[in-house]
């Protein structure tokens, strides 16, 4: 009798398992990428074998991991003036996107951001050569402050209207404010920053 019902507790504990749902777990979320940093020699934008083994390395990583938009944010070191200086992260921002597009990533996802030397990764005083703040950064996922980049753009339009007022606006010029104004701000800035430098007009701050 005592087996009898030793046994029958254990079909009842074990029909009482199968009846509990069984927990589902979902799979990890692919790794975001994580961010790659690419260098350049002194007052230079061309890029050194080291430098495309980087690149390549960001494109697989980017490529394997779904991300829709990618940017490619220039910087130089204290030497030169900050006008030139911002020029030259914008070329080396456009030289590291013609790479990545040589890989395999689209043009399209691509968004190029100059700092000039407003974000040194290594602080300096003025006029200092410094190898590491020579580079730029290839990021996922946007623009960083994304939020802020449509007023800043709006900002450099209206910059870039009151210096062309007294002339006619080029087509570029057209082209990238309208963008501005249609939300396309990582296609917009870098166009309007290259020609607010070349016209030696004051960049507005950015937040």
């Amino acid at each position: 009798m005592l087996k009898k019902l030793c046994f029958a507790v254990a079909a009842a504990l074990m029909i009482s398992a199968c009846d509990q749902p069984q927990a589902v777990t979902a799979p990890p979320p692919p790794p975001a990428p994580k961010s790659f940093m690419v260098f350049f020699d002194w007052d230079r934008s061309a890029l050194s074998a080291q430098a495309l083994a980087t690149i390549k390395q960001a494109a697989d990583a980017f490529k394997a991991s779904g991300t829709a938009r990618i940017t490619a944010t220039g910087h130089t070191d204290t030497s030169g003036t900050p006008e030139y200086n911002m020029a030259l992260s914008l070329r080396r921002a456009e030289t590291v996107k013609g790479a990545l597009v040589n890989e395999g990533i689209p043009a399209t996802a691509i968004a190029v951001v100059g700092r000039g030397e407003t974000q040194l990764l290594v602080q300096t005083g003025d006029g200092v050569r410094e190898p590491q703040n020579r580079r730029v950064e290839i990021t996922g996922g946007g623009v960083a402050g994304a939020p802020n980049d449509l007023a800043y753009c709006r900002a450099l339009s209206a910059e870039y209207r009151e210096y062309a007022r007294a002339s006619r606006v080029d087509n570029d010029a057209a082209l990238a404010m309208s963008r501005c104004d249609s939300g396309e701000t990582a296609l917009a800035i870098p166009v309007l920053e290259k020609l607010l430098i070349d016209s030696k007009v004051p960049l507005p701050p950015r937040a």
